[in-house]
């Protein structure tokens, strides 16, 4: 069995885009998008009068009369991870008094990108291959049910899922961030997460483990050291890192021994390496540079190895 695993596409289209046709050039069975589908936020574009139309990225005002230098705006923002609004003035100055209406707004523009890819997903991916797409940390629970009522899309949280006669248990929840995001938690919490996934198998001998959070000081879970301000620790001219991710997943993996363990979240670590028996992977994100990053998983007669690929 092969599986194409990425994570943390954060919004980005092209990032999907490249997801969808990944399956079919690896040739992989198993198609994973694990963890932060979603966006970071809306992008209104004003539209100021019939044919004119402005923005604002980087605090600079840009403006468009031609249509079709729009569309490529619209495209360069859809692929960098952001969600083009076209509103009117008197809009716009609604949803700087709002906060409820962008939320709204927010949620919709979220749920409709989901769907889309969904479908892409579906129309583009053969049909032999299975397809496992989940939340991360990052993402409002508004496209959750966008993924549990595709029909071709298989939801893995709160289940086990067999995937070609391998049990696979997925955890979408990360230890504390600085950031709030919305399904984050301290990391003993964290804890009797985990144990209740863990809890779902009896035998962990060929258990596939799909958790968003890295285990902590494994070399996969390596990103910027933050100052109180959230910016980036230095020693002279040098950004200093250091590990942050999961003592508890650590544990799990250490105590439980799976064959494979998948995850994401620290963008920056990319790369695989064992604990103990089991195989751990981290396929990393450029989702804003467009780069699809991923991790090609063999695995045959209960033996497993990884490789990185990029599209």
């Amino acid at each position: 069995m092969r599986i194409f695993l990425a994570a943390d596409a954060h919004g980005s289209q092209q990032t999907w885009e490249k997801m969808c046709v990944a399956p079919s050039y690896f040739k992989a069975d198993v198609a994973m998008m694990c963890g932060d589908l979603t966006g970071k936020a809306i992008y209104p574009i004003v539209k100021e009068k019939e044919g004119q139309w402005y923005a604002n990225p980087h605090g600079s005002k840009k403006t468009f009369k031609k249509q079709s230098d729009l569309d490529k705006f619209v495209k360069f923002t859809k692929d960098e991870g952001f969600y083009p609004y076209i509103v009117s003035p008197d809009e716009l100055a609604e949803m700087k008094e709002k906060e409820s209406l962008v939320k709204e707004i927010f949620g919709k523009l979220m749920k409709e990108r989901v769907a889309e890819w969904l479908n892409m997903a579906a129309d583009k991916i053969p049909k032999n291959v299975d397809i496992i797409v989940n939340p991360g940390n990052d993402d409002d629970y508004v496209i959750d049910d966008v993924i549990k009522n595709h029909s071709r899309i298989i939801y893995p949280l709160k289940k086990v899922v067999d995937v070609h006669g391998y049990p696979l248990i997925s955890l979408e929840w990360v230890s504390s961030t600085p950031w709030n995001t919305y399904r984050e938690c301290p990391d003993d919490q964290l804890m009797v997460k985990l144990e209740e996934e863990f809890a779902r198998v009896s035998d962990y001998t060929n258990l596939l483990c799909n958790f968003h959070d890295p285990p902590f000081d494994s070399g996969l879970d390596t990103a910027p050291t933050l100052k109180k301000d959230l910016s980036i620790s230095k020693a002279g001219a040098m950004e200093l890192a250091g590990p942050v991710g999961s003592k508890s997943v650590r544990a799990c993996i250490e105590k439980y021994q799976p064959l494979v363990g998948m995850f994401g979240h620290i963008h920056e670590s990319v790369g695989f390496k064992n604990i103990g028996r089991t195989l751990c992977v981290n396929p990393g994100s450029e989702y804003r540079e467009g780069i699809l990053k991923g991790m090609i998983i063999n695995i045959d007669g209960g033996k497993a190895s990884a490789g990185r690929v990029e599209l």
